[in-house]
């Protein structure tokens, strides 16, 4: 007995030293429900910048490189501390009658093109200048970057008629849900995860997976079951794919991308797949207008509910963050320009005070060291600009947040929207910044 007690604590004391030397090396870590950070507790304000990884691939990749440059300046500078990015893209060509993003990591099952990796390199690298952190989602439940019908299709369970037209959205929900129990499917993304994982950095020359500049991994961008009866199998997914990568890499922190509630459809299966031992950390994501809390109409008059039913949903993930002692994260949330404009020099009155009540949420557990971590708005669209007359992005235009299926202008956030960048700098949180 005595010499399995003592077993026992030296695995402990093994266990905490490795965690003491990740920290001391940079790499955000979790203790309790709080993150920390060179020792410190880390609260961080973020932004979705999904397509950072891919402005080095453009056509002009001098001007792409120049452009991230500038844009990783302009973040750091209004107290933007941590990305959420897109890691790879599957297949190539229209997908639900929308034109994804490109280019692909995996343009063919089971073929990776690694030189389009090369962006991300340079992204992480520029990241790590500026003491910045990355969290990087590894594939999509959606079609705009390929995602889970991708798999299905090339692995037979979804024909190459309904993958390219627009299915109805029950439809989408039969079809996306038999991922979870398709094993080729499952083992063709677990592929493409030990690419980016276990990656060298033509940069920097280090590891991913040895790499301060990530913050973590996320499984998914807004994983969902689709449907009650594959609820379990989604359940093992995360169970299997968060054990995967914890076997690849020690360094850093995993997560699920969910949008919570909303996406699981059930509060116990959120926390079920929450409470995994390999699940570091909660998301949820906030969209309002998706979830018809408002109708373009009525924005202004509607306010008022969609901030009450926003402070609610997050209130309810945090008691099962408190439960469950791991920090949340608000990872996804935005509202459109004032009249529902997709015009970037239209005003932005109503996303101002939508993002003041979240930011200044943020501000609070910071302060109160609650489990409220993080967030990351949606959308930053730097530099870029909606071309003029054209609603839809099209290949070969330059990205402005807003995904291709999406009215271009939406939910972006522009490096001129003064005065929501007015509200996203002024807020004070414990950065975990070097002593």
């Amino acid at each position: 007995m005595k010499k399995s007690v003592a077993i026992f604590i030296l695995i402990l004391s093994i266990f905490f030293a490795a965690a003491d030397l990740r920290a001391q090396q940079g790499f955000v870590t979790v203790q309790n429900h709080q993150f920390f950070l060179n020792g410190k507790p880390y609260y961080y304000t973020g932004a979705n910048y999904w397509y950072a990884g891919l402005l080095a691939l453009q056509p002009d990749d001098q001007r792409g490189i120049r452009c991230l440059k500038q844009e990783l300046d302009f973040l750091k500078s209004n107290g933007v501390s941590n990305l959420r990015v897109l890691g790879a893209v599957e297949g190539s060509g229209q997908i639900q009658a929308v034109q994804r993003v490109q280019p692909a990591l995996q343009p063919l099952n089971g073929q990776f093109d690694t030189t389009v990796i090369r962006a991300m390199d340079l992204l992480l690298a520029e990241m790590a200048k500026r003491d910045m952190k990355a969290v990087i989602y590894l594939s999509n439940n959606w079609e705009w970057s390929g995602g889970f019908l991708q798999y299905l299709n090339w692995n037979g369970k979804l024909a190459d008629s309904s993958l390219h037209k627009k299915l109805s959205w029950d439809a989408l929900r039969d079809e996306v849900s038999g991922f979870y129990s398709c094993m080729p499917c499952i083992d063709g993304y677990l592929k493409q995860v030990a690419q980016l994982v276990n990656r060298v950095n033509t940069v920097s020359g280090r590891k991913y997976s040895d790499d301060p500049a990530i913050m973590g991994w996320e499984l998914a961008n807004e994983p969902r079951p689709m449907r009650a009866a594959a609820d379990r199998a989604y359940l093992d997914w995360i169970k299997q794919a968060s054990g995967f990568i914890r076997r690849l890499d020690a360094n850093h922190l995993i997560t699920t991308g969910s949008e919570g509630e909303m996406g699981t459809e059930s509060m116990d299966l959120f926390r079920e797949t929450h409470a995994l031992p390999d699940v570091d950390y909660l998301t949820i994501h906030i969209w309002p207008k998706n979830w018809g809390w408002f109708q373009p109409a009525t924005m202004k008059e509607n306010l008022p509910v969609v901030l009450d039913r926003t402070l609610s949903y997050i209130g309810r993930h945090d008691s099962i963050a408190r439960l469950l002692n791991k920090p949340l994260v608000i990872e996804e949330f935005g509202l459109p320009r004032d009249g529902h404009s997709f015009d970037p020099t239209s005003t932005t009155v109503l996303r101002d005070s939508y993002f003041k009540a979240i930011f200044e949420l943020l501000e609070k557990n910071a302060r109160t060291n609650g489990v409220i971590g993080g967030l990351n708005f949606w959308s930053f669209a730097g530099l870029a600009r909606p071309i003029p007359g054209q609603t839809f992005w099209k290949e070969g235009d330059d990205y402005t947040g807003d995904p291709p299926m999406e009215e271009q202008g939406l939910n972006s956030v522009f490096d001129r929207d003064k005065s929501t960048w007015n509200i996203i700098k002024k807020t004070k949180t414990k950065a975990g910044t070097k002593p």
